[in-house]
């Protein structure tokens, strides 16, 4: 520690103590009556300095870290806290500056400063390489999808091309219900190839998409279509099962609900609730036995067996005024 004298000129140093002399390798007769600037050296930081003296300016105490000089040239960094002593006047007399040497300590700081640096850059390598290789990963599953969706367009044009020549009526419904799944599935993959994130499927989005194309393509302006579908998303691999399950609940409604003619309103939920996501379909037709043979009981096997293949619970609720099902099952597992 040393006491300098603030009512001389240049705060001289008028008291060393023998820790100090240590520290800093000059005799109590090289120190006294010099200011303690003389500690300073080439590398030490002017903006530190600049704080030191303001503060004695405005004859406040600082408590700051400053790289000086020891009388062989050696470095040490030095923890000084500097203080005004004041009479009973209030009158600043004296400054008291208390040194420590915490070279180990900022040493320390610097070098796990270094290995934060060399840390970081090494996260941002490899998150740049494993960005690059998700890109070209999606980028080729993208063109998988884009392919797939174009494969199965082809197919079911020239399936139906095909069925123009088909004699029976009834093959000709049946193989009519098959292009339906395939579109179903073309739109799946549209949607995949459009989306950013190759991970994830928004089934809100498909079902609103899905149930306009259904009714457009059967061609009921008398059906009036209620959607309520916030955005979900679910695995990827999920998408397929997700997606016949819709066509099959739509198609059936718009087959089986309302015979040609006699339209009336379908409404669409799509809604997430405690890790499930939840479908409902709702129409206001005749309404059917679930318990009897059903004409179309492909679709309703394909249902319960999709179903289970998304571990989804499936309620039917049949009325005199309308059906309704419900498809519920974990957005995660």
């Amino acid at each position: 520690m040393v006491i300098t004298d603030s009512l001389q000129p240049d705060h001289p140093i008028i008291f060393a103590n023998e820790a100090f002399q240590r520290l800093t390798g000059y005799d109590r007769s090289e120190i006294l009556g010099r200011n303690c600037r003389f500690l300073q050296g080439r590398d030490t930081d002017p903006q530190s300095v600049r704080k030191v003296r303001n503060a004695i300016e405005a004859e406040r105490p600082i408590n700051i870290d400053l790289l000086n000089y020891r009388k062989d040239g050696s470095t040490f960094w030095n923890a000084l806290y500097v203080s005004p002593v004041r009479s009973e006047s209030g009158v600043v007399q004296f400054f008291f500056a208390s040194q420590f040497d915490v070279s180990e300590r900022v040493e320390a700081q610097r070098q796990i400063t270094e290995q934060k640096q060399v840390i970081e850059a090494t996260v941002r390598e490899r998150t740049a390489a494993l960005e690059a290789a998700l890109e070209v990963k999606t980028t080729l599953l993208h063109e998988v999808d884009h392919r797939v969706k174009n494969n199965l367009t082809l197919m079911g044009s020239l399936l139906r091309l095909q069925s123009r020549a088909l004699p029976d009526p009834r093959l000709r419904q049946t193989l009519e219900n098959m292009l339906e799944r395939i579109d179903a599935l073309s739109t799946v993959h549209r949607r995949l190839y459009e989306s950013d994130d190759i991970t994830r499927f928004d089934v809100g989005t498909f079902a609103h998409d899905l149930a306009s194309d259904v009714l457009g393509a059967a061609r009921r302006p008398d059906i009036r279509l209620k959607i309520d579908a916030e955005p979900i998303y679910i695995p990827t691999e999920k998408a397929t099962a997700v997606a016949l399950v819709l066509n099959e609940l739509i198609t059936n409604a718009v087959k089986h609900a309302y015979p040609k003619e006699c339209g009336g309103e379908l409404v669409l939920t799509v809604s997430a609730r405690d890790d499930h996501a939840l479908i409902k379909l709702q129409d206001d037709g005749p309404g059917f036995d679930p318990d009897m043979p059903n004409p179309d009981s492909i679709g309703r096997a394909l249902i319960e067996r999709l179903s289970r293949q998304i571990q989804a619970e499936t309620c039917w609720d049949v009325t005199p005024n309308g059906t309704g099902v419900s498809v519920k099952f974990p957005l995660y597992q």
